[in-house]
């Protein structure tokens, strides 16, 4: 942040928002773009709502997370117009009217119904719609408009850097009190609570649902059942959780060992080489070859921890290092998780292709200066790769007594959320882990 508060930042973003609107609205012909925060879709055979989710081109203009049937309102050249839904419902408590210095860079109007909103955007030309359609006369999610907005939010604006930042702060807060809960010997439900908790968020305010795993859950990529109940202290804890700042989000994986040995020191090497790859996240590389670099120093750290049998590079060749780390080394990160725009080659949303055989990977292009990406390579013990690999030529260049050790603590992985910086890569993750800590020596 250095000192600057988010607000200030706030009235540049609009602007970059509006210059690249635009810019796509002039080439397509569309004269406005009316952008819907959603509806929360109804249970089946029910009349309560699914946790609402707002439509994150929403929210890239306004920090408004929590109130849905809101619409944005933009033509260029004038200021953007924020529909803000207030109806009148003695069922439920109508949000208030939002206050606060971002607020004075747009029009905010209150409506009951939104059926009202169409008045304040009929009659303006050719306009674009994004999100669900409510009007005939608009063009609802045209593609072209789409992937030139998608293939530029990849670069983030400093506002947005500064949300994720705090983002990244309380996902910091909320994975040291898991940490304790599993030191403690407390259940997988118990330290996703605790986690909870410590970042002040609701469970349907987290960005994903949070991965708290111990022991051979760990090896599930998107563990999600949460047992209640602890026979023993567990060997390992993987937790895979984030926050969220004004709907940008947090990515934050960390792998723990209860005892030093083996998986200790496995856990050991995948830091090791998660650090060297954060390192590359730097303007003018190529992700795909962070991906492939990946997998070289993952598979020298099974080579020297006596996994396998071959080093890096030979491992890659031969399709051992996917045995045990099967899924991409990352993917975009801001308004969504798994931020869109991830495998465009350009604003026409051609795609930039994966490697040969690596059909997981959700980035592949050139990274630039404010792009931000997750960097989280695992290793795990998965029994249907460990059996696919036992059936072939890959046996045996695999030690399989090493294997059987392992595979009681499940998994590893760590993942940092690093930002292209112009002079070096900027570790969000790392940043606030360390402010955290710093906050508890003080």
């Amino acid at each position: 942040m250095n000192g600057t508060p988010v607000d200030d930042l706030y009235p540049d973003h609009l602007r970059t928002l509006m210059r690249r609107t635009d810019a796509t609205l002039d080439a397509l012909k569309f004269d406005a773009l009316v952008i819907h925060a959603g509806v929360p879709p109804v249970l089946f055979l029910d009349d309560q709502d699914y946790p609402f989710k707002v439509n994150p081109h929403f929210k890239a203009w306004v920090p408004i997370t929590d109130n849905p049937r809101c619409t944005l309102v933009y033509v260029p050249g004038r200021r953007p117009k924020l529909l803000f839904n207030r109806p009148d419902d003695f069922w439920h408590k109508p949000a208030a009217m939002p206050t606060g210095r971002w607020t004075e860079a747009l029009d905010i109007v209150s409506i009951s119904d939104p059926k009202q909103a169409v008045e304040h955007w009929s009659g303006l030309g050719r306009t674009a719609q994004i999100g669900p359609d409510f009007a005939a006369e608009a063009v609802a999610n045209p593609k072209e408009l789409l992937d030139r907005l998608h293939f530029d939010r990849a670069v983030k604006t400093p506002y947005e850097l500064a949300c994720m930042r705090l983002a990244s702060e309380l996902g910091a807060r909320g994975h040291r009190a898991a940490y304790e809960v599993f030191r403690s010997g407390g259940s997988e439900y118990a330290a996703h609570m605790a986690y909870l908790s410590a970042c002040d968020q609701r469970e349907e305010e987290m960005p994903y649902n949070n991965i708290v795993a111990y022991d051979e859950n760990t090896a599930v990529l998107h563990y999600q059942r949460l047992e209640r109940a602890q026979a023993s202290p567990a060997r390992s804890f993987l937790i895979d959780a984030g926050a969220q700042f004004r709907g940008y989000a947090a990515d934050i994986t960390r792998t723990y060992a209860r005892n030093p040995g083996r998986f200790a020191d496995l856990v050991a090497a995948v830091d090791e080489a998660q650090l060297k790859l954060c390192e590359e996240i730097v303007p003018g590389r190529d992700y795909r070859e962070v991906h492939l670099s990946a997998h070289r120093h993952l598979g020298d750290a099974l080579h020297r921890l006596g996994v396998t049998r071959l080093p890096g590079q030979a491992a890659l060749e031969k399709g051992i290092t996917s045995v045990f780390f099967p899924h991409g080394i990352g993917h975009l990160l801001g308004l969504q998780v798994h931020d869109v725009g991830g495998v465009m080659d350009d604003q026409s949303g051609k795609e930039r292709a994966r490697p040969e055989g690596h059909p997981y990977l959700r980035l592949t292009r050139m990274l630039e200066p404010g792009v931000v990406v997750t960097v989280e390579p695992g290793l795990y013990m998965i029994d249907s790769l460990l059996a696919k690999a036992h059936a072939d030529e890959r046996r045996a260049h695999i030690d399989w007594a090493v294997v059987e050790e392992l595979k009681p603590f499940g998994g590893v992985r760590i993942e940092d959320n690093v930002a292209a910086g112009a002079q070096r890569p900027e570790n969000m993750t790392r940043d606030a882990f360390a402010k955290l800590g710093a906050r508890r020596a003080a």
